[in-house]
């Protein structure tokens, strides 16, 4: 009896170490500012279906988030995955901080999920993918519904639909066609008269003859039109929401982070459809957040297990709703309740035609500089059209 006691107390042992040695840790960051964080919640139900896998999910402090992310790199001490940022790849990449994980979502069964272009608007620019969807938001055009009742118009649906709204609601000073945002930040509103109709940040991508005469048009929509109001040079988002709460704007190009807001002031007065095709084509700006397994990590199929987890379906959908932003997935999208569905279906319809902007830097002193400084030049007739495009030219000269 004391041998079988013996022996039950051995298997039992070895069966604990054999569970320890299998045991693994998956240290995850990401950022939440919203109080009502439903990561506690995600991280019980992962640990529950998978037994052996313990998540420790730290909220870092966006002020500080990138900062302490670059800093753990260099440092050895990188978390095993991490929420992570477009903007953030090429950095990372060079640091030979990622691990490719374009086999692990070709093996994925919620690969077939996710809402088309996703992927390739995160691949990086070598062709491999390291990052995996999470969120998302694209710009969209808001209208006041009720203005356009009013005025028998229908939404735009191309760049001369646009400016023939924008002549016929202008009011002015009570009341413009469009909410320019040519402060801070504006550039991406831009985009969407001037991207879709071949300007691009490369060489000579911006002073073709096209491009110069697309940024024109929007130009003249202030200047010759006046359908913009006159303080749209300085105006930024919070300046453009205002106005078109207010009704002193019948249109402006925003995404669906601000429906929740104009619903409560306007309800039914705003509504929301994909910016217009220009020049046959369509741009507009995705706006991204995604989740990344790093290269350091000793525990890489158990990373992928949980960041894929995050990806799916209704995880995917309780994750987002701390965030205000899009699920990722069809699935989550076709059934989605944090905004209205005119908004959502405004988000997925204008998905196939987003694009983002090479991640160089470049690219950066455009988006958070060169172009607000430029647009306003050219907005008060300090500069003309192909000064300004020959101006920010020169920082994608090479």
């Amino acid at each position: 009896m004391k041998f079988l006691k013996t022996l039950a107390l051995g298997a039992a042992m070895a069966t604990s170490l054999a569970f320890s040695a299998q045991a693994e840790t998956v240290r995850f960051w990401y950022h939440f500012d919203n109080p009502a964080n439903p990561m506690a919640d995600l991280v019980k139900k992962f640990e529950a279906a998978n037994p052996g896998i313990t998540i420790e999910a730290e909220n870092v402090p966006w002020n500080s988030y990138y900062d302490n992310l670059y800093t753990s790199v260099v440092g050895g001490n990188a978390p095993d995955a991490a929420m992570v940022k477009l903007f953030a790849q090429p950095r990372l990449t060079e640091m030979g901080a990622l691990e490719p994980i374009g086999d692990r979502i070709d093996a994925w069964p919620g690969k077939a999920d996710l809402l088309d272009n996703l992927l390739e608007l995160n691949k990086a620019s070598d062709g491999q993918q390291y990052y995996l969807p999470i969120q998302y938001v694209v710009l969209y055009l808001y209208y006041r519904a009720d203005l356009f009742q009013t005025a028998g118009l229908q939404p735009p649906k191309t760049c001369e639909e646009f400016r023939d709204a924008a002549i016929k609601l202008t009011k002015a000073p009570e009341t413009y066609g469009f909410g320019l945002r040519g402060g801070k930040g504006g550039w991406d509103q831009w985009g969407t008269f001037v991207f879709s109709q071949g300007a691009e940040l490369k060489p000579d991508g911006l002073t073709s003859p096209e491009a110069v005469a697309a940024n024109q048009w929007v130009i003249d929509l202030f200047q010759k039109d006046k359908v913009i109001p006159p303080s749209a040079p300085n105006d930024g988002f919070q300046e453009i929401i205002a106005a078109f709460k207010s009704g002193k704007t019948a249109m402006t190009i925003h995404h669906i982070g601000s429906s929740k807001d104009l619903v409560a002031a306007l309800g039914d007065k705003v509504s929301a459809v994909p910016v217009p095709n220009c020049g046959n084509g369509q741009w507009t700006s995705y706006g991204d957040e995604s989740l990344a397994v790093f290269s350091s990590s000793s525990v890489k199929d158990a990373a992928w297990k949980w960041i894929s987890f995050l990806a799916e379906g209704e995880n995917n959908v309780s994750f987002n709703s701390a965030t205000g932003q899009m699920t990722v997935t069809k699935s989550g999208a076709a059934d989605w309740k944090l905004h209205e569905r005119r908004f959502v279906d405004a988000t997925v319809n204008s998905l196939p035609f987003a694009k983002v902007l090479p991640q160089n830097s470049a690219t950066s002193e455009f988006v958070n500089t060169a172009w607000q400084t430029n647009m306003q030049q050219a907005l008060t007739g300090q500069i003309t059209s192909q000064q300004m495009m020959e101006q920010l030219q020169t920082l994608f000269a090479q």
